[in-house]
């Protein structure tokens, strides 16, 4: 078997010596120095080229490197191709912990005690009452975190596109229920994969909708967010505050207003970062299986794009 590593934007190198002690017999290159492109079956992909696909007559497989499939134009591959993602069970308690940790620091008011420090102010403060979480995707990211915020004396509600049932949370699905998963959040927080339905689902219309004290925590992608009208509710006191660990374009260009406005913290898309041992291990599972016709694991619903 021929396989293609097509990772932009990154140093693969710790990657490719990985897969290649794990996989000796397995042909493994790198976009683009490969030579034989009419012969790879199976391509870890990142971001690659449009223009790829079209050269690669006998693809079977392509294993996304990320933990969404959003990386991967999927409607520019074959209908028999299968796409595949990682899951790290790891990288959904960082997940759990980073989101339960921006809360509590609203709540407590970490940021504003900071900004006292700076000018010497002492000014004690009540803790903020607010306690209704409102997690927007409930795969295994937003049930890990939903979990995390109930054990720590939360209410907990989600949204999700399917009908979903976890212990202990109020669940919504459907367009038809969005609006009223919204009502009473003090925070919401967004986990859902990106789709084009998704695309932009952290605009003004939600905003208006949300209580004016709720904060914004958005660790899914930078698309989900459209930025200016995110800096419309902060200046015009629709939220209370945001948590931004990922952005549309990173890094985050120094000009963007983000990194100055005093209600935004932000973080460099560090929230969960995937450990390499493990998605090397999931990758050699599936190679190993495809080319021994086996099923594969962590396979997608392309229809729905995740």
């Amino acid at each position: 078997m021929s396989v293609l590593i097509c990772v932009t934007g990154r140093d693969n190198t710790k990657l490719m010596h990985k897969l290649r002690l794990s996989l000796p017999e397995v042909m493994i290159s790198e976009w683009p120095h490969c030579t034989n492109l009419s012969e790879i079956e199976f391509v870890i992909a990142w971001n690659a080229p449009q223009a790829l696909w079209a050269q690669l007559p006998n693809l079977k497989v392509v294993q996304s490197y990320g933990a969404g499939v959003d990386g991967i134009e999927l409607d520019h591959l074959l209908p028999h191709v299968v796409v595949t993602r990682i899951v790290d069970t790891g990288l959904a308690d960082d997940m759990a912990e980073y989101v339960l940790t921006h809360a509590l620091a609203h709540k407590l008011r970490l940021r504003e005690y900071n900004l006292k420090q700076h000018l010497c102010e002492w000014k004690p403060r009540r803790v903020k009452p607010y306690n209704h979480v409102g997690i927007l995707g409930l795969g295994e990211l937003g049930q890990a975190a939903a979990k995390r915020f109930l054990n720590n004396g939360f209410i907990v509600s989600g949204w999700s596109r399917t009908k979903k049932s976890i212990e202990g949370v109020t669940s919504y699905h459907g367009e038809a229920a969005f609006n009223q998963f919204l009502e009473s959040l003090d925070y919401i927080v967004c986990l859902l994969p990106l789709t084009v339905q998704t695309s932009g689902i952290l605009n003004r219309t939600l905003f208006e909708q949300v209580p004016a004290h709720c904060v914004l925590i958005n660790v899914a992608r930078g698309q989900h967010l459209i930025d200016e009208d995110l800096i419309w509710a902060l200046d015009n006191n629709k939220l209370a505050g945001a948590t931004l660990d990922v952005f549309s374009e990173e890094p985050l260009p120094s000009e963007h207003p983000f990194w100055h406005h005093p209600l935004i913290t932000m973080t460099p898309h560090c929230a969960a970062i995937t450990d390499l041992t493990s998605v090397c291990e999931q990758i050699t599972i599936n190679i190993n299986a495809s080319n021994e016709q086996r099923p594969l694991q962590n396979i997608i619903d392309r229809s729905a794009g995740y």
